[in-house]
């Protein structure tokens, strides 16, 4: 099983990022107002999870069709996104994507990139997606294989301290087993050479910007 969750984020064209990113036997997830881009495809929303505050009305007529509403006190710790994806986790589904939690304001767009470090979301494949970027977090003793296209870009930025241990394969800039520092962008802008790249990291967090080819 594969969890689509919608934020309520920035979505430019929602037909065509449902089309590339959403298979017809996804679960489909809704992070309170990330209900009107599964609406604006033209499909239901079959989990709602938030505070409600930017649903009206309409959440009545979708649980009439079907959807099941998680609702949760307007004030609180976690935003939406994140109860969202702490309810996709206990689902423990193959893959969650995540659309809709980029662009817009740059404190809630990094806050949602942030959560791809939560320890909840330890040991499970997530990925942040807009129409141009897949954007994954790698943890240490872990490696990572991305498909894609040669040409394409893969950046390596890490988090929260140094990445050590770092060895790439596919890339045009290879890197052999040595350490990508916190605060510098020696990472940035590599590119793929062949159809499949391969990441490991032995120790730190890592996120991976991987810009795919547009669909």
């Amino acid at each position: 099983m594969r969890i689509v969750i919608f934020a309520n984020g920035i979505i430019e064209d929602v037909n065509a990022e449902v089309s590339y990113w959403v298979r017809p036997d996804d679960l489909l997830v809704a992070a309170d107002g990330g209900t009107h881009h599964v609406l604006a495809a033209g499909l239901i929303p079959m989990h709602i999870i938030g505070d409600m505050d930017s649903l009206q009305t309409e959440h009545q007529d979708l649980v009439e069709q079907g959807a099941v509403l998680h609702t949760y006190p307007a004030q609180k710790d976690e935003t939406d996104l994140e109860l969202a994806l702490l309810w996709a986790v206990e689902q423990n589904p193959q893959e969650i994507i995540v659309l809709g939690a980029l662009g817009g304001r740059p404190d809630q767009e990094w806050a949602n990139l942030l959560l791809l470090a939560h320890p909840a979301l330890d040991g499970h494949n997530v990925v942040f997606a807009n129409a141009t970027w897949a954007i994954r977090l790698i943890r240490g003793n872990c490696t990572l294989n991305i498909t894609g296209q040669p040409g394409d870009i893969l950046s390596l930025i890490p988090l929260g301290g140094d990445a050590q241990g770092v060895t790439t394969q596919g890339l045009a800039y290879p890197l052999r087993n040595e350490t990508l520092y916190f605060g510098k962008t020696r990472g940035v802008s590599n590119v793929f050479e062949e159809t499949k790249a391969i990441i490991t990291l032995k120790k730190g967090l890592l996120w991976c910007f991987h810009k795919h080819s547009e669909y």
